[in-house]
C-alpha cells in the first residue's frame, strides 16, 4: 500500500477566534500503481490534502503512512520521502528558480547527493519523458510557455524518480492542446512505468478519460470515493457542492429521460457515439 490516511485532520488558527477545518477525519488508502483523480471545489481541502502526503503539512490530528510508516514519527527521513513521493503544485514558478532548464532539473537528484553522472542521467531522462527536446535544456526557464514550465517542473520532480506523483491542477492555464499533451505524458508515465498519480483537476472529462479511481473533497471531508462512473452516477449531489459530471453525462441522462435505452454510466464522448451509432444500427 503506497498511501494510507487514517482520520486525518487539519485546522487553520487553532485556538483562535479564526478557527476552520481544511480536513476533518479523513480517511483512504491509496494502492501502489493507482491513477487517483482528486475533485473539489476551492476551499473543499484538496490541496490541503496533498501537502499532507509528502509531510509538507502536519496534521492536526491523524496520521499518514507511506509504506506502512508513520511519516511524522520519531526519526522518519522526511527528506528521503519527498523524493518518492514528489508534488507539482500548480503553478510552476514556484518551483523553477535555476538559471536555465538542465540545471532547473538537475537540482533534486543533486540535493540526493548523487554523483555528477547520475545526475545528468536523470535530468536528461526525465526531461525526454516529458517531451522537452535539447533545443530548451540551455534557456531559462522563465522565458518558456506556460506548458513548457510546467513539463519543466513535472520533469524536475521526475528526475528524484518517485513512486508516486502528485500534481495540482498541472494543465491549469493551458489551452486545449498543450492540456492533451501535458495529460497524455502523465498517463503514459502511469501505464509504461507503473507510477501511482494523484491528480487534482477541475475538468470532470479529465478525470473521466484517466483516473481509475475519483476521490470527492467537500467542505473538508471526503464525499465520495469510487471508480469514476459510479461517482458521476451521483450528478446531483455534486451539483449541491458546486461541482458537475463531465457533459456527456448528462446528455446520456437527458436521452434516457426520453425513452432511449443508452447505458447510464456513460462518461466520455467517444463512448456515447459508439453507443448512439449501436442504437441505430439496431
Amino acid at each position: 500500500m503506497a498511501i494510507r490516511a487514517e482520520h486525518l485532520t487539519y485546522v487553520y488558527g487553532q485556538g483562535t477566534a479564526f478557527e476552520q477545518y481544511a480536513l476533518k477525519d479523513v480517511n483512504f488508502q491509496i494502492p501502489d500503481g493507482q491513477f487517483v483523480g482528486l475533485i473539489g471545489h476551492t476551499g473543499s481541502g484538496k490541496s490541503t490534502l496533498i501537502q499532507h502526503l509528502n509531510g509538507l503539512i502536519k496534521p492536526t490530528g491523524g496520521t499518514v503512512y507511506y509504506e506502512g510508516e508513520d511519516i511524522h514519527g520519531e526519526g522518519y527521513n522526511l527528506r528521503e520521502l519527498r523524493s518518492k513521493v514528489g508534488l507539482v503544485f500548480q503553478y510552476p514558478e514556484h518551483q523553477l528558480f535555476e538559471i536555465d532548464v538542465f540545471s532547473d532539473v538537475c537540482f533534486g537528484p543533486r540535493n540526493l547527493g548523487l554523483d555528477k553522472g547520475e545526475v545528468a542521467r536523470r535530468a536528461r531522462s526525465a526531461l525526454e519523458q516529458v517531451g522537452l527536446g535539447e533545443k530548451y535544456w540551455d534557456q531559462s526557464p522563465f522565458e518558456l510557455s506556460g506548458g513548457q514550465k510546467r513539463r519543466v517542473a513535472i520533469a524536475g520532480v521526475l528526475a528524484m524518480e518517485p513512486k508516486v506523483l502528485i500534481l495540482d491542477e498541472p494543465t491549469a492555464g493551458l489551452d486545449p492542446r498543450g492540456r492533451d499533451e501535458i495529460l497524455d505524458k502523465i498517463s503514459h508515465l502511469h501505464r509504461e512505468k507503473g507510477m501511482t498519480i494523484i491528480l487534482v483537476s477541475h475538468s470532470m472529462e479529465d478525470i473521466a478519460r484517466y483516473a481509475d479511481r475519483l476521490m470527492v473533497m467537500n467542505r473538508g471531508e471526503k464525499a465520495f470515493d469510487g471508480p469514476p462512473r459510479e461517482v458521476f452516477e451521483h450528478y446531483r449531489d455534486l451539483e449541491t457542492m458546486g461541482l458537475a459530471a463531465p457533459q456527456v453525462t448528462y446528455i446520456v441522462h437527458g436521452l434516457r429521460e426520453k425513452g432511449v435505452p443508452i447505458d447510464h454510466d456513460i462518461t466520455m464522448v467517444e463512448e456515447a457515439r459508439d453507443a448512439i451509432v449501436k442504437l441505430l444500427k439496431e
